[in-house]
């Protein structure tokens, strides 16, 4: 299987493309600020089609360049229900205090939901895209429409955690639909009950495995499924 992927933006999002082989259909997972010139690049080079935009939360971020990419290649962008009106208005997700109102006008102008737009509405519901099998567990707490993505087949198993969890960190929760409790219930209920060589590619930063994170994230210590 083809995994890569790339910082995007001003806050380094990481944007992953993957793929069963050069030439095939391919998903894409959170693309970010800036994004399409870099991920077309990848496409290019390799040969593939987006079958697919997924995002694992919607945060600006995550989701900046997903109405473009999902309109120009023709795919759907799959996000959770919860997190789904922040497509359109991505200021709710930092709180109207965040920008002044003449800003969040103007922000508010750059954006619009993708024209197939599919709700991942089913914890544990797997999806068929590309001919990649993707897991879809629905994981609160940095915002209520947090999800991880979780592929395996033909590598090593693959989570796909955006800020739900981090190399030697954990996501925030001080956002609005932000909750620790609930954050902690899906690192000990979704992450923690994976086995060791499951590789995490976060939002941002640096890839780990659960078996590293078990073991030395601070975040972590005392956690137990």
């Amino acid at each position: 299987m083809l995994i890569t992927g790339f910082p995007a933006g001003m806050l380094a999002c990481n944007c992953y493309v993957l793929a069963l082989r050069q030439g095939a259909d391919a998903i894409v997972v959170d693309p970010g600020q800036r994004a399409m010139g870099p991920l077309r690049q990848i496409l290019d080079d390799n040969r593939l089609t987006p079958a697919a935009v997924l995002l694992t939360h919607g945060h600006i971020d995550h989701m900046w360049s997903a109405q473009k990419v999902a309109d120009t290649y023709g795919c759907p962008t799959f996000i959770h229900p919860a997190d789904r009106h922040m497509l359109a208005d991505p200021i709710k997700g930092f709180g109207r205090g965040f920008l002044g109102g003449l800003a969040r006008s103007a922000v508010g102008a750059m954006f619009r939901e993708p024209r197939q737009v599919l709700e991942l509405d089913r914890d544990g519901d797997k999806i068929e895209l590309g001919g990649i099998t993707v897991a879809v567990d629905h994981t609160p707490g940095h915002t209520q429409g947090s999800v991880v993505f979780r592929v395996e087949q033909g590598t090593e198993p693959v989570a796909f955690t955006g800020d739900t969890l981090f190399r030697s960190s954990v996501g925030r929760t001080d956002l609005p639909g932000g909750s620790g409790r609930d954050l902690m219930e899906s690192l000990v209920t979704k992450l923690l009950v994976l086995d060791d060589d499951t590789l995490v590619l976060p939002g941002h930063g640096e890839r780990s495995t659960i078996g590293i994170e078990r073991h030395t994230n601070p975040f972590l210590e005392g956690l137990t499924p």
